[in-house]
């Protein structure tokens, strides 16, 4: 099963959220829609602006961490959400 490390944008409320699954649909639906509760229902709608695919959970979790680090987000900022 391959998991992915995702990057959503909320641009209404200029918020980023950044996870993991290796169920990349079903998530996302999960934190537009289908979710009742949860620090994303706060911010919708979300759009996917970042995959990363990783060929382990735990390689798409070691990368999950890098990215909430300050120079992940960094990262988001400059090089993905300059185009948003």
């Amino acid at each position: 099963m391959e998991h992915v490390c995702y990057v959503l944008y909320s641009k209404r409320h200029s918020k980023i959220y950044i996870g993991e699954t290796s169920q990349l649909i079903n998530r996302f639906k999960s934190h537009n829609k289908l979710a009742k509760k949860g620090w994303t229902i706060k911010y919708r709608p979300w759009k996917v602006v970042y995959v990363e695919f990783c060929d382990s959970k735990s390689n798409a979790i070691k990368r999950e961490k890098q990215l909430k680090s300050s120079r992940g987000r960094s990262f988001i900022h400059n090089e993905i959400l300059s185009t948003y």
